[in-house]
This record gives C-alpha cells, sequence and structure tokens, in this order.
C-alpha cells in the first residue's frame, strides 16, 4: 500500500512488493524461485572465494562502524553461514568488536567454539572491522552498503540492503541459498532489569509509543521531542486514552539519563538517553508504534521481535533525503514516510551523498507534520487491531 499525504508525502507500507518496472535495478541473472535449493546458478562463481571459504576454520564478524550498517549487512553473514551449512564446512564462529552482542541477538551464531579447528581464518565486516581484525585472514569480505545494487529476479526489485547484501554473496559463491525475502535477521528478546521496573510503575502498560530523538545528522534528520510528543497528543486523542511516550536518545557519554518530561493532557513522556542497543531490544517489542528517522536505532526497532505478544511493533521511518527502500530492513512492519525527494532517490537507486546530489526544498524532516504522520500510525494501529 502506498498512500499519498499533504504536501506531496508519501507513504509506503512495509508489506509492498515492487515490480521491476517500478525502479532502477540490476538484474541478478537467474529466476530464484526456479532454481532449486543447494543447485548450482547459471553463472560463475568466484572460484577462489569458494576455494578459501571451503578451507576456513574460523569466521569472525567485525563489525565497528555505524549501527544501522552493521545491522542491515547482517544478512550477508546469513549468507556465508547459510553457504557454510549447504556445504558441510564446518567452523568456528565468532563476532567481535562493539556489536557482538547484538550479533548474538540474531541467532546467526548459534555454535561458538572457544578455539578455532585447523585451516584458514575468514573475516566478514565494514571496512573498520576487517582493518582491525583482518590482517592474518585468508578471506575478508567486506559488505558496504554503497556496493551492491537493487537486484531484480522473476519481476520483482529487492531494493532493500538485507536483500542487496544476501544476494549479492549468493550470485559470487555460485548456489542457491536458502533465505528468501525479507532476508534480515531479527533480534531475539530477553529479560530485562529496566524494561521490568519500567512496566512496575506502569510505563508499559495501554498505548505505549516509543520515538527516536538519536541521530547522526541532527540538523537534516532531527524531528526533535516536541514534535513527537504533538504526535503522540494526536494518537492518543484519537484512541480516547493516556499514552506513554518514550524519547529514545542517543549515547551518553556518562551512561543512561532517565528524566520525565511535564505532563501533557494525552501523554506523558519520559526520556532514555544513552540506553545500551542490547537492552532497547528487549524494550522495543513492549512499544505497540515506534516513529524515527532514518537512523540505526529506528531499524534496531524493526529487527527486536518478541515481548508483548512474541511479535513486534510497527515502525515508521522517517525519509527525507534518502532512499526509503534502500535504508530499510525489508521486514513487513517496517514502513516509510518519504518526501519526493526520497521517491526519486528511491526510483532511481541514488545516494544524495554518492551521486552528489545537490540539496531540494523537502529534504529535513520537519517537511513530515506531526498529524500527517499521527494518521499514519493511527491506521497502522487500527490494521494490527483488527
Amino acid at each position: 500500500m502506498t498512500a499519498v499525504a499533504p504536501a506531496g508525502i508519501r507513504f509506503h507500507h512495509g508489506s509492498l512488493v515492487l515490480p521491476v518496472g517500478a525502479v532502477h535495478t540490476t538484474p541478478l541473472g537467474y529466476d530464484r524461485d526456479s532454481v532449486p535449493i543447494g543447485a548450482p546458478l547459471p553463472l560463475a562463481a568466484s572460484a577462489e572465494l569458494v576455494h578459501r571459504l571451503s578451507g576456513c576454520g574460523e569466521i569472525v564478524v567485525a563489525f565497528e562502524g555505524k549501527l544501522g550498517d552493521t545491522l542491515l549487512a547482517l544478512s550477508g553473514v546469513r549468507a556465508v553461514l547459510d553457504w557454510l551449512r549447504l556445504r558441510s564446512v564446518r567452523v568456528a564462529v565468532r563476532a567481535v568488536g562493539p556489536y557482538a552482542g547484538l550479533i548474538a541477538c540474531t541467532g546467526l551464531i548459534t555454535q561458538p567454539q572457544a578455539t578455532a579447528p585447523s585451516g584458514w581464518r575468514a573475516v566478514i565486516g565494514d571496512r573498520t572491522g576487517i582493518e582491525a581484525h583482518g590482517s592474518e585472514a585468508a578471506v575478508s569480505l567486506v559488505l558496504d552498503p554503497a556496493a551492491p545494487p537493487c537486484w531484480s529476479s522473476g519481476g520483482r526489485a529487492h531494493p532493500n540492503l538485507p536483500a542487496r547484501h544476501y544476494l549479492a554473496l549468493e550470485r559470487r559463491l555460485g548456489i542457491r541459498l536458502p533465505g528468501t525475502a525479507p532476508f534480515a535477521p531479527t533480534l531475539a528478546t530477553g529479560p530485562n532489569k529496566l524494561v521490568e521496573e519500567l512496566r512496575s510503575v506502569g510505563w508499559l502498560g495501554g498505548l505505549t509509543i516509543a520515538a527516536i530523538t538519536a541521530t547522526s545528522w541532527p540538523e537534516r534528520k532531527d524531528y526533535t521531542a516536541q514534535r513527537y510528543i504533538t504526535l503522540a497528543e494526536h494518537i492518543a486523542e484519537a484512541h480516547q486514552a493516556q499514552a506513554r511516550l518514550l524519547l529514545i536518545g542517543g549515547n551518553a557519554a556518562d551512561g543512561l539519563h532517565i528524566t520525565t518530561e511535564a505532563p501533557r493532557r494525552h501523554v506523558q513522556a519520559l526520556r532514555l538517553d544513552g540506553m545500551p542497543a542490547d537492552g532497547l531490544v528487549d524494550l522495543f517489542p513492549q512499544c505497540h508504534l515506534i516513529v524515527g528517522n532514518d537512523t540505526g536505532l529506528t531499524h534496531l526497532a524493526a529487527m527486536a521481535r518478541g515481548g508483548r505478544d512474541g511479535g513486534g511493533p510497527q515502525v515508521i521511518g522517517l525519509y527525507a533525503r534518502h532512499s526509503h527502500s534502500k535504508w530499510r530492513t525489508g521486514l513487513p512492519h517496517h514502513h516509510a514516510v518519504a518526501t519526493n525527494l526520497s521517491d526519486r532517490m528511491h526510483q532511481g537507486d541514488l545516494c544524495p551523498v554518492r551521486d552528489a546530489i545537490a540539496s531540494d526544498t523537502d529534504v529535513h524532516v520537519d517537511a513530515f507534520p506531526p498529524a500527517t504522520l499521527a494518521q499514519v500510525g493511527l491506521e497502522l494501529l487500527n490494521e494490527v487491531g483488527r
């Protein structure tokens, strides 16, 4: 479902399937649906990569860069591990770096071993992680978000980054892997002391909304706490209920800070600044709706599953300048509200930074009126309730 909102703003539902003709794509080179799992592709594999991975005794997963890039690249790790399982190659797998705990939440690393069996070492990660841990590796696989194109196969486009990474490695490894859309792994929830404390004082009871105030680009992506509060007020009034709003900030230099905003008629707001990402994995599934700018914590919210009903919240990403389809998880509950510029970046598979696209008039997230976002949120909440 793609809906038109005021002032050229568009809502893109997470379950939308894009036909090939709607966006600029690169043909995958084969129809995945017609190739059995484990069968060779009608494309030549990268012989050297296959040779070296087949002789590996250890896989090191090493990401040190941006959280969002890391989360969206984990499908590439999944592709390599799927290939190793299909080939019955036994390896030790371990994650290192600041995201090792988050990667463990995905279940990708199911049998960690203390010592690696004999063989080469392969390192999979971003450029910073490879530089830190790949000096003695026989294989270094860099998962760069700028590298894989928007693939198309069987009349369908695969624009999101998890699909791009997974399919790019499937092509290089030369056999049909078992993964299917949306390809992104999810993060499993678990017990958390702060979550239990918030629940005990009533913060996670009733209608609970979270808003991501953290951003790496405040001058373009900061929607502001006040706009989020206004959005929550619209939703609460429509529901004729009191809403709890969690304002999720970024890392604080001196740890977690929790502060209470002045109560409103329909909204009570709580600021959580500096909460560790693995704690947010446990917190986000307790929410009904999450809204955030195009940033790592919004991707994290979409990938966090469990909590109230074993599922997760509806997540709305705000896309002013970058492609809303590329910079999403591809999961059906991860939606987008986008400007005209974001839509053009999506259609042409462009990046305003990489492709030096000049600034336009609709490049800030303040292009989205809180009342418009509230209406989108209400439609999603009603959809879940049906």
